[in-house]
């Protein structure tokens, strides 16, 4: 097993840390271990805001998870400055996340940091942000689910072929 310095970090920031973040860790969680990886990259999720610190993700998000086989139950905590120096990857779900985290960063090392989920994306590329569904119906969701299924599946391909893993 590699030492924690050496792991491949990845952080999921959205909002409130409740709906998109917790599914995206969940989902990209899923994946590592399907690619039996979890011994090289590390996931977790925060939030932009604080609103929701130590909450479950919110029961609508668990519930689509689980009908997908996904285990959403990371409490919620807010995006501190000190993840730059913790994660490799810090990835966000809108522009106005990406915002809010860049405002934290010291320098463009830090800054380099940060990129948008949608980046990621291979199949449902004309979309540049992930939605929030928090306000809106099952449907919304189910977008969002399979937005972060693609693009936590490009991304594990990125991170694979850049460390030939």
């Amino acid at each position: 097993m590699q030492t924690d310095k050496k792991k491949i970090r990845i952080l999921f920031v959205c909002l409130g840390n409740i709906c998109r973040s917790p599914a995206a860790e969940g989902i990209m969680k899923k994946f590592v271990d399907k690619n039996e990886l979890q011994d090289i990259i590390e996931v977790d999720s925060a939030g932009t805001s604080g609103w929701h610190e130590g909450d479950l993700p919110d029961e609508r998000m668990r519930a689509h998870g689980d009908a997908r086989g996904y285990d959403f139950s990371s409490k919620a905590r807010k995006f501190r400055k000190n993840d730059f120096d913790l994660f490799d990857y810090i990835i966000v779900m809108d522009d106005s996340n990406y915002k809010n985290v860049k405002s934290l960063a010291n320098d463009n090392e830090q800054v380099s940091k940060i990129r948008m989920m949608t980046d990621f994306l291979v199949q449902n590329t004309h979309h540049n942000y992930i939605p929030d569904p928090y306000y809106g119906d099952s449907s919304g969701f189910e977008l969002v689910l399979d937005l972060l299924e693609d693009a936590n599946e490009g991304l594990l391909q990125a991170i694979k072929k850049k460390y030939s893993l």
